[in-house]
């Protein structure tokens, strides 16, 4: 990972999204082209106490929760994501996987890294096929609700 002295902000055009349960061998789980979503979130408690001197609240911090992340690609010979759809389909959340999203710099060394814990996909669109569209390369949308989200 970076030493923390770079100066100039990375590209966001390379990196790697790779399912380590999906592809024991190699990790890198196809050529994903877009990636958006990550995010979190607190909510807030409001709090007063009954002898606060000042008539204002109190904001505590309460839950977070995370955002859905968003993998767009271009439809592959590959039945790997199908197979975790269908895993969710009949075990439900025993099918729960961990992502890991990882940013590099322009040596293609490890810049940062994010992990999304306990993904599951949530929802699959297919490509949009028409015969007029030449030279278009049909994408394939999967959307994954995520327990957590760290920063490695």
């Amino acid at each position: 990972m970076s030493n923390g002295n770079r100066q100039i902000p990375y590209g966001a055009f390379n990196f790697q999204v790779s399912i380590p349960e999906l592809d024991p061998q190699d990790h890198v789980t196809g050529g994903f082209s877009d990636v958006s979503g990550l995010g979190t979130e607190f909510t807030v408690a409001e709090y007063r106490t009954g002898n606060a001197k000042g008539n204002h609240v109190r904001k505590v911090a309460g839950l977070f929760k995370v955002s859905d992340v968003t993998l767009k690609r271009g439809l592959i010979n590959t039945k790997k994501m199908w197979e975790w759809i269908e895993a969710v389909r009949t075990t439900g959340s025993l099918a729960r996987k961990d992502v890991v999203i990882t940013l590099q710099d322009e040596a293609g060394e490890p810049a940062a890294s994010w992990t999304l814990r306990g993904a599951i996909p949530l929802k699959w669109t297919g490509p949009t096929l028409a015969a007029k569209a030449h030279g278009d390369v049909a994408m394939e949308e999967i959307v994954l609700s995520i327990e957590s989200l760290e920063l490695n």
